[in-house]
Protein backbone atom coordinates (compact mmCIF):
# COMPACT_ATOMS: atom_id res chain seq x y z
CA UNK A 1 0.00 0.00 0.00
CA UNK A 2 1.22 3.46 -1.06
CA UNK A 3 1.59 5.63 1.83
CA UNK A 4 1.42 9.79 1.57
CA UNK A 5 3.09 12.40 3.36
CA UNK A 6 1.84 15.77 5.70
CA UNK A 7 1.52 17.25 1.87
CA UNK A 8 -0.72 14.32 0.56
CA UNK A 9 2.17 13.28 -1.23
CA UNK A 10 3.36 9.52 -2.21
CA UNK A 11 6.05 8.81 0.72
CA UNK A 12 6.75 5.35 -0.73
CA UNK A 13 10.71 5.25 -1.07
CA UNK A 14 12.12 5.71 -4.65
CA UNK A 15 14.59 2.87 -4.77
CA UNK A 16 15.53 -0.45 -3.64
CA UNK A 17 19.23 0.39 -2.76
CA UNK A 18 20.49 0.85 0.47
CA UNK A 19 23.34 2.51 1.65
CA UNK A 20 25.26 0.68 4.03
CA UNK A 21 26.85 3.29 6.65
CA UNK A 22 29.82 1.77 8.56
CA UNK A 23 30.29 2.64 12.15
CA UNK A 24 32.85 0.33 13.42
CA UNK A 25 35.81 3.56 13.44
CA UNK A 26 33.04 5.54 15.44
CA UNK A 27 30.22 3.98 17.96
CA UNK A 28 32.23 0.43 17.43
CA UNK A 29 35.95 1.70 18.34
CA UNK A 30 34.32 3.77 21.07
CA UNK A 31 33.29 0.54 23.00
CA UNK A 32 35.50 -0.93 25.57
CA UNK A 33 38.11 -2.95 24.48
CA UNK A 34 37.92 -1.87 20.75
CA UNK A 35 40.14 1.08 20.66
CA UNK A 36 42.41 1.61 17.77
CA UNK A 37 45.78 3.73 16.87
CA UNK A 38 45.57 6.02 14.10
CA UNK A 39 47.45 3.82 11.72
CA UNK A 40 44.97 0.22 12.65
CA UNK A 41 42.24 2.54 12.03
CA UNK A 42 43.26 3.72 8.23
CA UNK A 43 44.57 -0.05 7.77
CA UNK A 44 40.63 -0.67 8.94
CA UNK A 45 39.22 1.99 6.64
CA UNK A 46 41.20 0.56 3.42
CA UNK A 47 39.52 -2.63 4.33
CA UNK A 48 36.12 -1.26 4.30
CA UNK A 49 36.91 0.87 1.12
CA UNK A 50 37.58 -2.42 -0.69
CA UNK A 51 34.17 -3.83 1.11
CA UNK A 52 32.35 -0.89 -0.96
CA UNK A 53 30.48 0.92 2.18
CA UNK A 54 28.46 3.65 0.89
CA UNK A 55 29.94 5.99 4.23
CA UNK A 56 32.49 5.41 6.21
CA UNK A 57 31.92 6.89 9.54
CA UNK A 58 35.39 7.52 10.85
CA UNK A 59 35.21 8.73 14.11
CA UNK A 60 34.06 11.42 16.43
CA UNK A 61 36.81 14.90 15.49
CA UNK A 62 35.93 16.94 18.43
CA UNK A 63 36.47 13.81 20.77
CA UNK A 64 40.43 13.69 20.90
CA UNK A 65 43.82 14.62 19.23
CA UNK A 66 43.84 11.18 17.99
CA UNK A 67 40.34 10.82 16.52
CA UNK A 68 40.91 14.26 15.01
CA UNK A 69 44.01 12.93 13.09
CA UNK A 70 42.37 9.79 12.27
CA UNK A 71 39.70 11.21 10.38
CA UNK A 72 41.96 13.59 9.03
CA UNK A 73 44.46 10.78 7.72
CA UNK A 74 41.52 8.72 6.28
CA UNK A 75 40.22 11.60 4.47
CA UNK A 76 43.66 12.46 3.01
CA UNK A 77 43.26 8.51 1.07
CA UNK A 78 39.38 9.00 0.11
CA UNK A 79 40.19 11.91 -2.49
CA UNK A 80 39.02 9.83 -5.43
CA UNK A 81 35.19 9.71 -6.78
CA UNK A 82 35.32 5.69 -6.19
CA UNK A 83 35.62 6.86 -2.98
CA UNK A 84 33.17 6.45 0.25
CA UNK A 85 31.74 9.21 1.62
CA UNK A 86 33.85 10.14 5.13
CA UNK A 87 31.95 11.13 7.57
CA UNK A 88 32.49 12.69 11.38
CA UNK A 89 30.24 12.57 14.49
CA UNK A 90 29.38 15.98 16.24
CA UNK A 91 27.29 17.86 18.60
CA UNK A 92 24.99 20.03 18.08
CA UNK A 93 27.59 22.78 18.98
CA UNK A 94 29.32 25.09 16.69
CA UNK A 95 33.33 23.72 18.19
CA UNK A 96 32.31 20.01 17.43
CA UNK A 97 31.15 20.87 13.57
CA UNK A 98 34.31 23.18 12.94
CA UNK A 99 36.35 20.48 14.22
CA UNK A 100 34.88 17.60 12.10
CA UNK A 101 34.66 20.24 9.26
CA UNK A 102 38.30 20.77 9.48
CA UNK A 103 38.62 16.79 9.66
CA UNK A 104 37.29 16.28 6.74
CA UNK A 105 38.32 18.56 4.41
CA UNK A 106 40.89 16.46 2.13
CA UNK A 107 38.25 14.07 1.42
CA UNK A 108 36.24 14.31 -1.72
CA UNK A 109 33.08 13.19 -0.50
CA UNK A 110 32.26 13.94 3.14
CA UNK A 111 29.45 14.30 5.71
CA UNK A 112 28.83 15.89 8.77
CA UNK A 113 26.86 13.82 10.98
CA UNK A 114 24.88 16.26 13.68
CA UNK A 115 23.53 14.58 16.63
CA UNK A 116 21.01 15.39 19.68
CA UNK A 117 19.21 13.74 22.34
CA UNK A 118 15.34 14.11 22.22
CA UNK A 119 14.16 12.00 24.35
CA UNK A 120 12.38 12.86 28.13
CA UNK A 121 14.74 11.00 30.10
CA UNK A 122 17.69 12.67 28.04
CA UNK A 123 16.45 15.90 27.86
CA UNK A 124 16.34 16.29 31.69
CA UNK A 125 18.82 13.99 33.08
CA UNK A 126 21.69 14.69 30.43
CA UNK A 127 20.83 17.86 28.47
CA UNK A 128 19.00 19.60 31.00
CA UNK A 129 17.12 21.08 27.97
CA UNK A 130 13.38 22.25 27.28
CA UNK A 131 12.06 20.80 24.04
CA UNK A 132 12.36 24.40 22.73
CA UNK A 133 16.02 24.58 22.97
CA UNK A 134 16.82 20.91 21.67
CA UNK A 135 14.44 22.24 18.77
CA UNK A 136 16.44 25.67 18.20
CA UNK A 137 20.35 24.01 19.11
CA UNK A 138 19.31 21.33 16.14
CA UNK A 139 18.11 24.08 13.27
CA UNK A 140 21.29 25.66 14.54
CA UNK A 141 23.65 23.08 14.63
CA UNK A 142 22.05 21.16 11.31
CA UNK A 143 22.05 24.96 9.27
CA UNK A 144 25.84 24.86 10.39
CA UNK A 145 26.97 21.88 9.01
CA UNK A 146 25.29 22.95 5.88
CA UNK A 147 27.40 25.68 5.47
CA UNK A 148 30.37 23.57 5.67
CA UNK A 149 29.17 20.74 3.00
CA UNK A 150 26.23 19.79 1.26
CA UNK A 151 25.91 16.63 3.35
CA UNK A 152 24.55 16.97 6.52
CA UNK A 153 23.00 13.85 8.69
CA UNK A 154 21.04 14.58 11.85
CA UNK A 155 20.13 12.14 14.44
CA UNK A 156 18.08 12.65 17.32
CA UNK A 157 19.56 10.41 19.86
CA UNK A 158 17.24 7.87 21.88
CA UNK A 159 14.69 8.70 18.96
CA UNK A 160 13.37 5.19 19.95
CA UNK A 161 12.03 6.81 23.23
CA UNK A 162 10.71 10.21 21.72
CA UNK A 163 7.57 11.28 21.83
CA UNK A 164 6.26 10.94 18.38
CA UNK A 165 4.76 14.39 17.95
CA UNK A 166 8.14 16.19 19.15
CA UNK A 167 9.98 13.75 16.99
CA UNK A 168 8.19 14.73 13.85
CA UNK A 169 8.29 18.18 14.96
CA UNK A 170 12.42 17.80 15.49
CA UNK A 171 12.90 15.46 11.96
CA UNK A 172 10.78 18.42 10.07
CA UNK A 173 12.87 20.87 11.14
CA UNK A 174 16.21 19.30 11.03
CA UNK A 175 15.22 19.02 6.91
CA UNK A 176 14.13 22.51 6.49
CA UNK A 177 17.41 23.36 8.51
CA UNK A 178 19.21 21.57 5.68
CA UNK A 179 19.45 17.68 6.73
CA UNK A 180 20.03 15.50 4.01
CA UNK A 181 19.75 12.28 6.05
CA UNK A 182 17.58 11.58 8.57
CA UNK A 183 18.98 8.93 11.12
CA UNK A 184 16.47 7.58 13.78
CA UNK A 185 17.97 5.34 16.54
CA UNK A 186 17.32 2.97 18.63
CA UNK A 187 20.15 4.00 20.88
CA UNK A 188 19.53 2.03 23.91
CA UNK A 189 18.19 -1.01 22.25
CA UNK A 190 14.66 -0.92 23.33
CA UNK A 191 12.38 -1.35 20.89
CA UNK A 192 11.51 -4.55 18.95
CA UNK A 193 10.60 -5.06 15.11
CA UNK A 194 7.49 -3.91 15.26
CA UNK A 195 8.11 -0.59 17.14
CA UNK A 196 11.14 0.20 15.08
CA UNK A 197 8.71 -0.51 11.43
CA UNK A 198 5.60 2.02 13.22
CA UNK A 199 8.26 4.99 14.12
CA UNK A 200 9.44 4.74 10.63
CA UNK A 201 5.93 4.57 9.07
CA UNK A 202 4.90 7.10 11.71
CA UNK A 203 7.68 9.60 10.57
CA UNK A 204 7.50 8.70 6.70
CA UNK A 205 3.66 9.60 7.22
CA UNK A 206 3.65 12.68 9.54
CA UNK A 207 6.87 14.59 8.24
CA UNK A 208 5.81 16.93 5.79
CA UNK A 209 8.98 17.23 3.95
CA UNK A 210 10.25 13.98 4.82
CA UNK A 211 10.93 13.33 0.75
CA UNK A 212 13.57 15.54 0.58
CA UNK A 213 16.13 13.48 2.82
CA UNK A 214 17.04 9.89 3.06
CA UNK A 215 15.84 7.60 6.52
CA UNK A 216 18.67 5.77 8.50
CA UNK A 217 18.83 3.79 10.86
CA UNK A 218 20.63 2.98 14.07
CA UNK A 219 19.81 -0.07 16.21
CA UNK A 220 21.99 -1.42 19.46
CA UNK A 221 21.98 -4.80 20.41
CA UNK A 222 20.95 -4.17 23.89
CA UNK A 223 17.96 -6.95 23.57
CA UNK A 224 19.66 -8.77 20.90
CA UNK A 225 17.28 -7.10 18.48
CA UNK A 226 19.50 -5.21 16.24
CA UNK A 227 19.40 -6.72 13.09
CA UNK A 228 15.97 -7.76 13.68
CA UNK A 229 14.90 -4.29 14.37
CA UNK A 230 16.98 -2.65 11.06
CA UNK A 231 15.07 -5.14 8.60
CA UNK A 232 12.13 -3.84 10.52
CA UNK A 233 12.78 -0.40 9.33
CA UNK A 234 13.72 -1.38 6.33
CA UNK A 235 10.81 -3.06 5.22
CA UNK A 236 8.90 0.69 6.84
CA UNK A 237 11.00 2.08 4.34
CA UNK A 238 14.48 3.18 5.78
CA UNK A 239 17.31 3.17 3.05
CA UNK A 240 20.11 3.45 5.07
CA UNK A 241 21.45 1.21 8.04
CA UNK A 242 24.19 2.04 10.15
CA UNK A 243 26.06 -1.04 11.27
CA UNK A 244 29.48 -2.40 12.10
CA UNK A 245 31.76 -5.53 11.67
CA UNK A 246 31.30 -7.74 14.08
CA UNK A 247 28.65 -5.93 15.62
CA UNK A 248 31.23 -4.11 17.81
CA UNK A 249 29.63 -0.91 19.73
CA UNK A 250 28.54 0.60 22.60
CA UNK A 251 27.55 -1.96 25.47
CA UNK A 252 26.10 -5.43 23.55
CA UNK A 253 26.95 -3.75 20.43
CA UNK A 254 25.55 -2.39 17.04
CA UNK A 255 23.27 -4.61 13.98
CA UNK A 256 26.45 -6.49 11.98
CA UNK A 257 26.66 -4.92 9.08
CA UNK A 258 27.65 -8.45 7.80
CA UNK A 259 24.19 -10.49 9.05
CA UNK A 260 21.92 -7.00 7.33
CA UNK A 261 23.73 -7.48 4.31
CA UNK A 262 23.48 -11.07 3.30
CA UNK A 263 20.49 -11.46 4.85
CA UNK A 264 19.38 -9.09 2.00
CA UNK A 265 21.34 -10.38 -0.60
CA UNK A 266 19.96 -14.53 0.22
CA UNK A 267 16.38 -13.74 0.52
CA UNK A 268 15.61 -11.14 -1.88
CA UNK A 269 11.80 -12.43 -2.46
CA UNK A 270 11.65 -11.78 1.21
CA UNK A 271 13.24 -8.23 1.36
CA UNK A 272 13.55 -7.11 -2.78
CA UNK A 273 16.12 -5.06 -1.16
CA UNK A 274 20.11 -4.71 -2.62
CA UNK A 275 23.57 -2.41 -1.38
CA UNK A 276 26.81 -2.54 -2.89
CA UNK A 277 28.60 -4.03 -0.79
CA UNK A 278 31.29 -6.69 -2.31
CA UNK A 279 30.16 -9.32 0.08
CA UNK A 280 33.44 -11.15 -0.88
CA UNK A 281 35.34 -9.16 1.57
CA UNK A 282 32.91 -9.35 4.49
CA UNK A 283 35.44 -12.04 6.12
CA UNK A 284 38.66 -10.64 5.35
CA UNK A 285 37.30 -7.58 6.80
CA UNK A 286 36.03 -9.45 9.90
CA UNK A 287 39.47 -10.90 10.45
CA UNK A 288 41.34 -8.15 10.11
CA UNK A 289 39.26 -5.84 12.94
CA UNK A 290 39.73 -8.80 15.36
CA UNK A 291 43.42 -8.33 14.64
CA UNK A 292 43.54 -5.32 15.03
CA UNK A 293 41.40 -5.05 18.29
CA UNK A 294 42.85 -8.07 19.97
CA UNK A 295 38.92 -8.98 20.01
CA UNK A 296 38.44 -12.78 18.34
CA UNK A 297 35.37 -13.46 16.81
CA UNK A 298 33.00 -15.81 18.51
CA UNK A 299 32.85 -19.16 16.71
CA UNK A 300 29.64 -19.81 16.62
CA UNK A 301 28.88 -15.84 15.02
CA UNK A 302 27.02 -15.83 11.84
CA UNK A 303 28.59 -15.78 8.72
CA UNK A 304 32.26 -15.03 10.19
CA UNK A 305 32.56 -17.05 12.80
CA UNK A 306 34.67 -20.38 12.76
CA UNK A 307 31.50 -22.67 12.67
CA UNK A 308 29.43 -20.62 10.18
CA UNK A 309 30.13 -23.14 7.44
CA UNK A 310 31.72 -25.88 9.56
CA UNK A 311 29.66 -29.53 10.07
CA UNK A 312 30.41 -31.76 13.15
CA UNK A 313 27.25 -33.91 13.10
CA UNK A 314 27.58 -36.91 10.79
CA UNK A 315 24.19 -36.16 9.49
CA UNK A 316 24.88 -32.85 8.52
CA UNK A 317 28.49 -34.15 7.28
CA UNK A 318 26.47 -36.88 5.08
CA UNK A 319 23.84 -34.17 3.28
CA UNK A 320 26.84 -31.84 3.22
CA UNK A 321 28.92 -34.55 1.12
CA UNK A 322 26.05 -35.16 -0.90
CA UNK A 323 24.72 -31.55 -1.69
CA UNK A 324 26.23 -28.64 0.35
CA UNK A 325 23.11 -26.78 0.30
CA UNK A 326 21.50 -29.76 2.62
CA UNK A 327 22.75 -27.44 5.37
CA UNK A 328 24.22 -24.24 4.03
CA UNK A 329 22.15 -21.75 2.59
CA UNK A 330 24.79 -19.63 1.07
CA UNK A 331 27.83 -20.57 -0.75
CA UNK A 332 31.21 -20.02 1.50
CA UNK A 333 33.20 -18.44 -0.98
CA UNK A 334 30.08 -15.31 -0.83
CA UNK A 335 31.49 -14.29 2.01
CA UNK A 336 35.04 -15.01 1.56
CA UNK A 337 35.77 -17.82 3.48
CA UNK A 338 37.69 -20.46 1.54
CA UNK A 339 35.25 -23.47 2.19
CA UNK A 340 33.38 -25.33 3.85
CA UNK A 341 34.94 -27.16 6.70
CA UNK A 342 33.94 -31.27 7.90
CA UNK A 343 35.20 -30.84 11.68
CA UNK A 344 36.08 -34.61 12.80
CA UNK A 345 34.61 -35.16 16.47
CA UNK A 346 32.96 -37.50 18.49
CA UNK A 347 29.51 -36.29 16.52
CA UNK A 348 31.08 -37.12 13.25
CA UNK A 349 29.99 -40.77 11.27
CA UNK A 350 31.80 -42.98 9.10
CA UNK A 351 30.45 -40.39 5.82
CA UNK A 352 33.17 -37.90 6.74
CA UNK A 353 36.09 -40.00 8.23
CA UNK A 354 36.28 -41.83 5.19
CA UNK A 355 36.34 -38.68 2.74
CA UNK A 356 38.77 -37.38 5.23
CA UNK A 357 40.98 -40.32 5.14
CA UNK A 358 40.15 -40.31 1.42
CA UNK A 359 41.27 -36.76 1.23
CA UNK A 360 44.78 -37.39 2.76
CA UNK A 361 45.70 -40.38 0.48
CA UNK A 362 44.09 -43.49 2.25
CA UNK A 363 41.76 -45.90 1.38
CA UNK A 364 41.13 -48.75 4.03
CA UNK A 365 40.16 -51.90 3.16
CA UNK A 366 36.80 -52.78 4.74
CA UNK A 367 38.01 -54.33 8.56
CA UNK A 368 40.79 -51.66 8.46
CA UNK A 369 38.18 -48.34 8.10
CA UNK A 370 35.62 -50.38 10.89
CA UNK A 371 38.93 -50.59 13.19
CA UNK A 372 39.93 -46.55 12.16
CA UNK A 373 36.23 -45.79 13.05
CA UNK A 374 35.90 -47.45 16.43
CA UNK A 375 39.62 -45.96 17.48
CA UNK A 376 38.57 -42.51 16.10
CA UNK A 377 35.06 -42.27 18.09
CA UNK A 378 37.53 -43.33 21.12
CA UNK A 379 40.08 -40.68 20.71
CA UNK A 380 36.97 -38.29 19.88
CA UNK A 381 35.99 -38.58 23.25
CA UNK A 382 38.41 -37.36 24.48
CA UNK A 383 39.46 -34.59 22.26
CA UNK A 384 37.41 -31.95 20.96
CA UNK A 385 38.59 -31.95 17.06
CA UNK A 386 40.23 -34.47 15.36
CA UNK A 387 43.15 -33.45 13.66
CA UNK A 388 44.85 -34.52 10.14
CA UNK A 389 47.71 -35.54 12.77
CA UNK A 390 45.22 -37.86 14.57
CA UNK A 391 44.36 -39.62 11.66
CA UNK A 392 48.03 -40.17 10.25
CA UNK A 393 48.55 -41.44 13.51
CA UNK A 394 45.73 -44.11 13.81
CA UNK A 395 46.30 -45.28 9.90
CA UNK A 396 50.02 -45.88 10.85
CA UNK A 397 48.65 -47.99 13.61
CA UNK A 398 46.23 -50.06 12.37
CA UNK A 399 46.23 -49.52 8.54
CA UNK A 400 50.33 -50.01 8.03
CA UNK A 401 50.98 -52.71 10.19
CA UNK A 402 48.63 -54.45 8.26
CA UNK A 403 49.77 -53.99 5.21
CA UNK A 404 53.61 -55.76 6.16
CA UNK A 405 51.75 -58.18 7.19
CA UNK A 406 50.02 -59.12 4.13
CA UNK A 407 53.17 -57.79 2.05
CA UNK A 408 55.06 -60.60 4.13
CA UNK A 409 52.36 -62.96 3.21
CA UNK A 410 52.23 -61.95 -0.51
CA UNK A 411 56.58 -62.23 -0.58
CA UNK A 412 56.19 -65.62 0.58
CA UNK A 413 53.44 -66.92 -1.67
CA UNK A 414 55.78 -65.44 -4.42
CA UNK A 415 58.97 -67.41 -3.31
CA UNK A 416 57.22 -70.65 -3.57
CA UNK A 417 56.53 -70.13 -7.44
CA UNK A 418 59.68 -68.89 -8.23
Amino acid sequence: MTRMNGNGQEAEPADNRVSVFDTSLRDGEQSPGFSMTTSQKVRMARALSALKVDVLEAGFAASSPGDFESIRQIAIEATDAGAPVICSLARATEADIEAAGEALAPAAKKRIHVFLATSPIHRKAKLKMTRGEVLKATVEGVAMARSITNDVQFSPEDAGRTEMDFLVEVVGSAIAAGATTINLPDTVGYLTPEEMAEMISEVRTRVPNINQARISVHCHNDLGLAVANTLAALGAGARQVECTINGIGERAGNAALEEIVMALHTRPEAFGLETGIDTRQLYPASRLLAELTGNPVPRNKALVGRNAFAHEAGIHQHGVLQDAATYEIMQPRDVGVPESRLVLGKHSGRHALSARLAALGHSPIDDEFERLFADFKIMADRKQEITDSDLESLVQEIICPANRARDHVSGSIRAIYR
